[in-house]
């Protein structure tokens, strides 16, 4: 009689076919038969403590490594925890995969155990999200999600597995089982006669401008963007963050945009980072666009107009363009648009705070940098509002994840925990203000069970300081409510949840605080006392 295999058997092996080891998890009734069947397997089960945890460790998974991060939640309250945390994903356009268990499907619509429409849930914050229904195919459905995840403008994807798909069996010889070219597409590489319009276009212009998409927020993709500066001598940046032209870790670049003829677009949409082209782009100025969805396309052509858009994947196109492009022969407009990029005012150099106990943002980054500096494979992780802000426009570091496009904040801490499971050895920093500490605290004690140390700088200065800010922008200073904080000792949670601790209330001190946490080999919070200073922005 032939051996039987349950839908919970086909995923696992499923994923362990696709090449994947590490699973981003939370236990529920909905997932049990997973947890059951990867015992069997060489999967390994990183479990959090809250749903979201999952999905940002996944996210950071996919981010560092190109390849999607697994995430497998429970059902109804399970998923629903979890969906939220999908939203910084898409923005930041990283390639993952939600797996969550479901109600049994002979149970639909007749209130079953934590029935929820899950699908419509996540398919806002998804490229795709349906429910598997069939055990026999639920492996091909598997690989058909890592396929989406990855392909095109990569992002996450959802598939919902009922509990009586997972429980069922069926026999061996009856399963369909996805080949190796069912888990990749191949690339949409830009024709050689797209590039050289994109070409021709370049060196007719006389200030071209290239800006390239969030999914080039990683190591190879910046490197792809300094290729690009050099082949064609044309000036390249990267939008990755939801303060557009006030982002200052790209300098004056509201300057940049303001002188620029012609823009292309390396996968970047035409959204609200860039003013929808708007000011501060000079009327006259022309937009190119090669983008891996058609559907984006189309959006920036009836809204701004496109002199040239075509379809092709952003990594092989930035490889195409430089390939087949020459440098132009003056290089004056290349330089002063860098000098805007790197410009970062001198007096950043002295900042320093005239409170007693309490720190400058900026004193906490100038000490933070050499220890990036002192290792080229370091993680740097900035989240958050204001503080974080300070630490992007400050910080250079080549394996940088920020909260990104989406806006939201709080992902800091589980990915650090991601981080350390792709980054054995280098050092993993995660920089965030108090509030963002708040979200996954809990996420310490995960770190310290599975043994991934990082260190944490918590810059405590009582208060949402971007909120209040804003109130204070918007509505004046005497109408600032529903911001305040403690100053509770971050650096004791720490301690309590079996980590390392550190308090700093002097710029001296900053140092032997990191050098300390680094030397514990274990999760650390640097919990520093700030001054509550709004974010910087760059100006010419």
């Amino acid at each position: 009689m032939p051996s039987r295999l349950r839908g919970a058997d086909i995923v696992v092996r499923t994923l362990g076919r696709a090449g994947h080891s590490d699973i981003f998890t939370l236990s529920g009734n909905h997932i049990m038969s997973l947890f059951d069947a990867a015992i069997e397997t060489r999967l390994s089960l990183l479990h959090v403590r809250h749903e979201a945890a999952a999905v940002h460790m996944a996210d950071a998974y996919g981010r560092l490594t190109g390849r999607p991060g697994i995430a497998w939640v429970t059902g109804g309250p399970g998923h629903a925890n979890a969906v939220g945390a999908l939203f910084t994903a898409l923005g930041q356009e990283t390639p993952m995969l939600l797996l969550s268990g479901h109600t049994e499907t002979d149970q639909l619509g007749r209130g079953g155990f934590q029935e929820l429409r899950q699908v419509d849930m996540a398919a806002p914050v998804c490229k795709a999200a349906w429910l598997a229904t069939d055990t026999a195919t639920v492996g091909m459905e598997v690989a058909r999600a890592l396929r989406l995840a990855a392909s095109g403008r990569p992002g996450p994807v959802h598939l919902s597995l009922p509990s009586d798909v997972l429980d069922a069996s069926v026999a061996e010889d009856a399963v369909v089982w996805p080949e190796v070219a069912d888990f990749t597409a191949p690339a949409l590489a830009l024709d050689d006669a797209a590039a050289d319009a994109v070409l021709a276009l370049l060196t007719a212009a006389k200030r071209p401008l290239v800006i390239g998409a969030p999914v080039l927020a990683t190591r190879s993709g910046r490197d792809l963007l300094r290729r690009i500066e050099q082949a064609l001598r044309v000036p390249a940046c990267l939008s990755e963050g939801p303060r557009g032209f006030n982002d200052a870790s790209l300098g004056a670049y509201a300057k940049v945009a303001e002188r620029a003829d012609l823009v292309v677009l390396l996968g970047k949409a035409l959204d609200f980072t860039l003013k929808f082209g708007a000011l501060p782009f000079a009327p006259e100025c022309r937009f190119v666009a090669i983008d891996p969805d058609g559907a984006i396309l189309q959006r920036a052509a009836r809204g701004r107009g496109l002199a040239f858009g075509c379809v092709a994947d952003t990594y092989p196109a930035g490889e195409a363009l430089i390939a087949r492009g020459r440098a132009r022969e003056d290089a004056a407009w290349l330089a002063e648009a860098r000098s805007c990029f790197d410009d970062r005012p001198a007096e950043w150099a002295e900042l320093a705070s005239k409170t007693q106990g309490m720190l400058h943002p900026a004193q906490v980054f100038r000490s933070l940098q050499r220890f990036l500096d002192a290792d080229p494979d370091s993680v740097l992780i900035c989240d958050g509002g204001e503080f974080a802000q300070w630490g992007q426009a400050m910080l250079r570091n080549d394996r940088r994840m920020i909260n990104g496009v989406a806006g939201s904040i709080g992902s800091s801490l589980p990915m650090a925990c991601a981080a350390r499971v792709v980054e054995r050895r280098a050092p993993v920093f995660a920089v965030m203000g108090d509030g963002t500490f708040g979200f996954h605290m809990a996420e310490i004690e995960t770190a310290v069970r599975l043994d991934l140390p990082f260190v944490a700088i918590v810059g405590t200065d009582r208060r949402w300081n971007a909120e209040y800010n804003l109130q204070v922008r918007d509505y004046g200073p005497n109408r600032a409510h529903g911001c305040e904080l403690n100053a509770t000792r971050y650096d004791l949670v720490a301690t309590a949840l079996g980590g390392h601790g550190e308090l700093v209330t002097a710029a001296g001190d900053m140092s032997g605080a990191i050098e300390r946490s680094l030397a514990s080999r274990k999760p650390a919070v640097v919990n520093v006392m700030i001054e509550s200073i709004a974010s910087p922005v760059v100006r010419r």
